[in-house]
């Protein structure tokens, strides 16, 4: 008989751990399955949820280039108005509201139009015409019909009939129009998302053959807008890229083109006139010249009416030499009345209105625009000034230019300046590349060193961007006597302005011989003047005129201009035009 003996415990043990393991092993097999799972459909699932599109509670949303406006439009079909802000900000900075007359005013390359609130007619041109519209006032927000602004502005308004977006091209605007495709026969409708992933949820379905328009592209997924005006995101998988579509091509606009010397530069002189014109009789030869401009037209009263110092005799005298007249206009260098002037659309065309009807009358080829010591505050409305007064003036076949100081951080004098803005406007602008050391200067020293006026060129047509075919260099005629006197160890300066002529009588004089200055390019005299006195003159005369007109050539300006007739001696006439004609 065999007996039987139960099996070592020690097996069983080895078992049970082996079955343990197993199960463990089964368990994390589960768990890496299901992660993966998680991971690999779970978290790909694309987001099956819609959502209305969000406009932030705007009942009429604009759209362009497929970004929403802050503001909602105004009224359907025919009564569509857009608000102001958005016209500024996409379509016009320079449009205005003015607000003390209720006028939005559009100033083009040859239109001004003034539009009030309220009212059915608008001044084109100062010349009435209907509208079926008014210019509304809403709260704080201003309302401009898009009648008139398709005449004056390029544009292409679209109101989608389903929703009611606006959405606008600016004509000449390149605008990627792209088709939705079905990655296989089922037909299914493409998804168009809020953002740019496929956990976003839906905004908009797009059947395949649908036209979209291709705004921009993100991380594998193109921003688009459908036609309704819905915008989007829809995967480039499910998108092929159409045509290429340049909104109404806007027409060639006709273009004033302003005088200029048949191959060569404009060599300008100012007429120095405060109260009688000069003789002209006296007037001797300037060889070169072919612009004069008379000092006639000066602000008197915050009206904006003009004292009228114009001579058609000197005008007749002009024209037979072959001159054009460019009258100046100043503010009389009053800043409370430049103030007051320019607040208003009313004042400043009537500004405009004598200047036009002073132009007709003398038969003046153009307006110069000198209005100097200004408030930095009326920087926006000197500009806006210019922008209404040259549409008006090439309508009636004038030049503007605009003179400017040299840039510097004073206000009144040179940053009330918008410069770039000007030269967008202006046919010309006169830079006074003079007064560097200017009459009440506490230190001596040259009216316009040959560095220093270089320096001011260049930084015109780099910081604001003024191209050098509108620039013209202005040159001082005049110089200074600068007297240092001493006394109790203190030193005072004093100066006075003085011809060319008058220098070379104190050299002759006294006997001064003049040495070059190779650190302003002019000659230099300085000589004794009384006890503790002593007078430094830095020179104008053929050498440093020379040197300016090089300038001139050197950058290709528009050309010269001189301040005033009268201050210089005969032989700079043959300087300036030789040193201009003369070739390479």
């Amino acid at each position: 008989m065999e007996l039987s003996y139960p099996p070592p415990r020690r097996k069983k043990r080895a078992s049970r751990r082996l079955f343990l393991l197993f199960g463990l092993l089964v368990s994390i097999g589960i768990v890496l399955s299901s992660v993966f799972w998680y991971f690999r459909y779970v978290l790909n699932m694309p987001n099956p949820n819609r959502v209305a599109p969000d406009f932030n509670g705007l009942v009429k949303p604009i759209f362009y280039r497929g970004t929403m406006h802050e503001q909602s439009a105004a009224g359907e079909g025919a009564s569509l108005k857009l608000p102001l802000s958005f016209i500024r900000d996409v379509i016009d900075p320079a449009i205005i509201y003015e607000e003390e007359t209720g006028s939005v005013i559009i100033t083009t390359k040859d239109k001004v139009v003034r539009l009030k609130t309220d009212q059915l007619t608008a001044m084109v041109n100062e010349k009435p015409v209907d509208l079926r519209f008014p210019v509304e006032k809403q709260g704080d927000t201003v309302y401009v019909p898009v009648d008139p602004l398709k005449q004056f502005y390029p544009l292409d308004i679209i109101e989608a009939e389903q929703t009611g977006i606006v959405i606008v091209h600016r004509r000449s605007d390149a605008v990627q129009w792209g088709k939705a495709v079905a990655k296989d026969e089922s037909g299914r409708t493409v998804a168009v998302r809020s953002g740019a992933g496929i956990k976003f949820p839906i905004v908009a379905d797009v059947s395949p053959g649908d036209s979209l328009i291709i705004w921009s592209e993100q991380d594998g997924w193109y921003r688009v807008q459908l036609q309704n005006g819905y915008v989007g995101y829809a995967n480039k998988s499910d998108v092929a890229l159409d045509r290429i579509e340049v909104v109404n091509p806007a027409p060639e606009e006709p273009t004033f083109i302003p005088w200029k010397p048949l191959g060569g530069k404009i060599n300008l002189t100012w007429e120095h006139v405060t109260s009688k014109n000069p003789d002209t009789s006296k007037i001797g030869p300037m060889p070169g010249l072919n612009v004069v401009s008379p000092t006639w037209f000066h602000l008197v009263d915050g009206e904006g009416n003009l004292k009228n110092l114009a001579d058609p005799a000197y005008v007749r005298w002009a024209h037979g030499q072959n001159l054009q007249v460019w009258a100046l206009f100043s503010n009389s260098f009053d800043p409370d009345l430049t103030t007051q002037a320019l607040a208003t659309y009313d004042r400043r065309m009537n500004m405009i209105k004598q200047l036009l009807a002073f132009a007709k009358l003398y038969r003046l080829q153009g307006i110069n625009i000198d209005f100097e010591n200004v408030y930095l505050k009326d920087k926006a409305n000197l500009t806006q000034f210019v922008r209404e007064m040259v549409p008006l003036m090439h309508e009636q076949g004038l030049v503007v230019s605009i003179d400017v100081t040299v840039k510097s951080t004073s206000e009144n004098w040179s940053m009330f300046y918008d410069r770039r803005a000007l030269a967008e406007v202006v046919d010309y602008m006169m830079v006074m590349t003079y007064d560097e050391h200017w009459a009440s200067s506490p230190k001596a020293g040259s009216v316009a060193s040959l560095p220093w006026v270089e320096r001011s060129i260049v930084r015109i047509m780099e910081e604001d961007g003024v191209p050098a075919s509108k620039l013209v260099l202005g040159v001082p005629y005049y110089t200074r006597i600068w007297t240092e006197q001493t006394k109790d160890g203190a030193t005072t300066v004093t100066s006075k302005a003085v011809s060319m002529e008058t220098v070379n009588g104190i050299i002759r004089e006294k006997g001064l011989k003049p040495v070059f200055s190779s650190e302003t390019g002019q000659h230099y005299v300085e000589y004794g003047d009384g006890p503790g006195k002593v007078s430094k003159i830095w020179i104008e005369d053929e050498t440093s005129m020379k040197a300016r007109i090089e300038l001139v050539k050197k950058y290709d300006l528009a050309g010269v201009a001189s301040w005033r007739r009268g201050f210089e001696t005969p032989n700079i006439w043959d300087v300036i035009f030789e040193t201009l004609e003369k070739r390479p």
